[in-house]
C-alpha cells in the first residue's frame, strides 16, 4: 500500500470519527450539560445546607507545629535508652522501632498507638460523633487515623499534626489535645533527661531550703530556752540539742549550696542545647476551609461526563454498524456463515 493510500485512509478515518461525533452531538451536549447543571446544583445545595446534614460540607484543617530535636539521639541512642528504662523495653522492636530510631520516628510512632487513638476517641466522643455501630473501637481508630495526620519535615525537624473536620473549633481542640498528649508521653518516657534532672533539682532545692528554715527556727527556740532557763534547769540537755541542730543546719546549708551549683550548671547546659520536644505553635480554629473544592469537582465531573458521552457515542455507533452487518449478526447468533 502506497503512502498516498495510507494518508487517504487516515483522512477517511478522521472524517468517520468526526461524523460519529456530529451525528451524536445532541446526546453528547445533553449529557455534558446535564452533568454540569447537576453537579453545580449539588454544590450549591451542599453549600446552603447546615454542615451537619450537608452531603458535601466545608472541611477545616487546623495544624500544630512541634520541633523534634533528632540531634540529641545519634545512631541507635534512642532505642538503647528505651531498652534500658524499666517498662519501656516493649517499645523497642515494635512498629519499626530499631537501632537508628530517632525521636521524630518515636513521635510519629506514638501517634499511631492505640493508647493515643483511644484517648482522643474517648475525650471527644468520636464513636457517637461518627455514628459507629459495628466494631466501635476498631472502626473509630480507623476513622481517626484517616482524619488525624502527622507529617515530619526532615529538613527543618518540624512535626506537623493536623485534623480535618467540618467544625473548625472541634478540629482545633482535637489537635491541641493530641499535642498535649504527645508532650506528656515524651515526659513520661524520660527522654529529655536534662530537663527532668533540672526539675528534680528545683524540687530538692525548695525542700532543702524549707528544712533549713525549720532548723533555724528550732535553733532560735532552743537559744531562747537557754536564755530563760532557771538556774539548775535542763541547760546541758538543751545545749546538746542546740549543738546537734547547729550541725544539721550547717550540713543542710552545705547541701543547699551544692544543689544550687548543680542547678546553675545544668541551667547553663540546657541553655546551650535544644530540647528534644518543643511546641512551636498550637493549633488555631481556621477561618478558611481546606476543602472540598467545589469548582474543581464541577470541572472534573463535567469533563468526565463529556468523555463518557463521547465513548457512549462511539459505542452506540459500533452497535449500529454491527446490526447493519449480516455477517457480524450471524456470528453473534452462532450461525456459521
Amino acid at each position: 500500500m502506497s503512502d498516498e493510500t495510507k494518508k487517504e485512509n487516515d483522512e477517511i478515518s478522521l472524517i468517520d470519527l468526526f461524523a460519529v461525533l456530529w451525528h451524536r452531538k445532541k446526546m453528547i451536549i445533553a449529557i455534558t450539560l446535564s452533568a454540569m447543571v447537576g453537579v453545580l446544583a449539588f454544590s450549591v445545595i451542599s453549600l446552603m445546607l447546615p454542615p451537619e446534614i450537608s452531603p458535601l460540607p466545608d472541611r477545616y484543617t487546623p495544624r500544630a507545629l512541634m520541633l523534634i530535636n533528632d540531634g540529641a539521639s545519634p545512631g541507635g541512642g534512642l532505642a538503647s535508652m528505651l531498652g534500658d528504662m524499666g517498662g519501656l523495653a516493649a517499645l523497642v522492636g515494635m512498629g519499626g522501632m530499631r537501632a537508628g530510631t530517632t525521636y521524630s520516628d518515636l513521635a510519629v510512632f506514638l501517634l499511631e498507638t492505640n493508647s493515643l487513638l483511644d484517648s482522643v476517641v474517648d475525650e471527644f466522643g468520636l464513636i457517637e460523633r461518627f455514628d459507629i455501630d459495628r466494631s466501635p473501637r476498631a472502626s473509630s481508630r480507623d476513622e481517626l487515623r484517616r482524619l488525624l495526620r502527622a507529617d515530619f519535615d526532615n529538613r527543618n525537624g518540624v512535626l506537623t499534626i493536623t485534623f480535618t473536620d467540618r467544625d473548625p473549633e472541634f478540629a482545633k481542640n482535637v489537635v491541641n489535645f493530641t499535642v498535649a498528649y504527645l508532650e506528656n508521653r515524651f515526659e513520661e518516657l524520660g527522654l529529655d533527661r536534662n530537663r527532668i534532672e533540672h526539675d528534680n533539682l528545683a524540687i530538692n532545692i525548695a525542700n532543702t531550703f524549707g528544712e533549713i528554715l525549720r532548723l533555724e527556727e528550732d535553733a532560735r527556740n532552743l537559744q531562747q530556752s537557754v536564755a530563760f532557763a532557771p538556774l539548775g534547769g535542763p541547760i546541758p540537755a538543751i545545749a546538746a540539742d542546740l549543738a546537734r541542730i547547729t550541725m544539721e543546719l550547717e550540713a543542710m546549708r552545705e547541701v543547699y549550696v551544692q544543689l544550687r551549683v548543680q542547678h546553675e550548671i545544668l541551667r547553663v547546659t540546657m541553655a546551650s542545647e535544644n530540647p528534644i520536644f518543643q511546641i512551636l505553635e498550637m493549633a488555631e480554629a481556621p477561618d478558611r476551609k481546606s476543602g472540598p473544592s467545589r469548582g474543581l469537582i464541577s470541572i472534573i465531573v463535567t469533563f468526565a461526563a463529556a468523555f463518557l458521552s463521547v465513548f457512549l457515542a462511539f459505542a452506540l455507533n459500533a452497535i449500529s454498524n454491527i446490526r447493519k452487518d449480516p455477517e457480524a449478526m450471524a456470528k453473534l447468533r452462532g450461525v456459521n456463515v
